[in-house]
């Protein structure tokens, strides 16, 4: 809505027009001149030590010697990331305060009625990460691969549990997926992050977990966890005896993403500015490593690049959210 200026205060327009565009051309190259003015917040929506913290970690520090100023990550876990979202978007728009968004933040638009923000809030800046899922179960359970574990499921039904991390979830969403093509019922279990739910696999009070490689490949290879299948179209680099689910008799293909994103409305130039510095260290060696032994791929983009990785997301998402009956007040 319009505000209604009182006449008393209608004073040369012509010359006010003029100065509000000035400011309008000035403002952002200047922020951007200062930027960063002090420490940056990073925001993660989930618990420290998971596959969405240790690339923040690695990055937030690159990036203090890269500004000449702290970039501090703050772990805000809580309501699949809407919580980190939503603290992101109650701040300025001057790229003080970033955001590690992931698949979570543009599907929970899908998922909440009443969700507190739109996609189109979240400015994009970069990718950081794309990757697919590993299926862990303990190394209890009596199963080699997802195909091994259907009719054991099927013979006791909401037997085994899955791990979650909100409705929202990859988790929970391919799990619906899964029980609707294999013919299978699980119960849910809700965690507020990754690294919590491998370690129940691993003590096997969990029975599966749909989990990024980041997270499980790493139990995998101590021999803590077995891992049933991958999501991807092919199998994982380091997990070459691994099938597919597709190889295991269930046609279903899911990856996801990590990225930087600040809020909608921030400069130009400071996204830039941030997008550059980002790229830069998703190109080093260090970081590809870091991120390629685990079973995730480096990947870096431009802000438009990332924006159709987010719509696309979107796109696949809706018909899972619908034909399930997902949504949620």
């Amino acid at each position: 809505m319009a505000k209604i200026v009182p006449k008393a205060r209608i004073v040369a327009p012509a010359a006010l027009a003029a100065a509000t565009v000035i400011s309008a051309a000035t403002i952002p190259y200047a922020s951007a001149q200062e930027y960063p003015s002090r420490a940056i917040r990073m925001l993660v929506g989930f618990t420290a030590g998971g596959p969405t913290d240790i690339p923040a970690r690695f990055l937030a520090e690159r990036l203090s010697n890269a500004f000449g100023q702290p970039v501090i990550v703050e772990n805000r876990p809580g309501a699949g990331s809407m919580l980190a979202t939503q603290e992101l978007l109650a701040q300025p728009r001057d790229g003080q305060t970033l955001l590690v968004c992931t698949y979570f933040d543009p599907v929970n638009t899908l998922l909440y009625r009443k969700a507190r923000y739109q996609v189109s809030d979240i400015a994009p800046v970069s990718l950081i990460a794309k990757y697919d899922y590993a299926i862990a179960a303990p190394l209890t359970i009596k199963a080699e691969t997802f195909a091994d574990f259907i009719p054991l499921a099927k013979a006791e039904p909401g037997k085994f549990n899955y791990g979650q991390l909100g409705i929202a979830s990859t988790q929970n969403m391919l799990a619906k997926q899964l029980e609707k093509t294999a013919g299978i019922k699980m119960t849910a279990v809700t965690y507020k992050g990754a690294a919590e739910a491998v370690q129940e696999v691993v003590a096997g009070r969990l029975d599966l977990y749909v989990g990024p490689p980041l997270t499980v490949m790493p139990q995998y290879v101590a021999g803590k966890v077995k891992v049933l299948a991958v999501t991807g179209a092919q199998r994982l680099a380091a997990a070459p005896k691994v099938p597919t689910l597709s190889e295991s008799g269930v046609p279903i293909i899911a990856f996801a993403f990590l990225g930087i994103c600040a809020g909608q409305g921030t400069p130009q130039p400071i996204v830039d500015r941030v997008n550059k510095e980002v790229v830069k260290i998703v190109e080093t060696p260090a970081y590809r490593e870091m991120i390629e032994k685990s079973g995730s791929v480096a990947a870096s983009s431009t802000p438009a690049e990332m924006q159709a990785v987010i719509d696309a997301a979107i796109r696949d998402a809706a018909p899972i959210v619908s034909e399930f009956n997902l949504q949620v007040d």
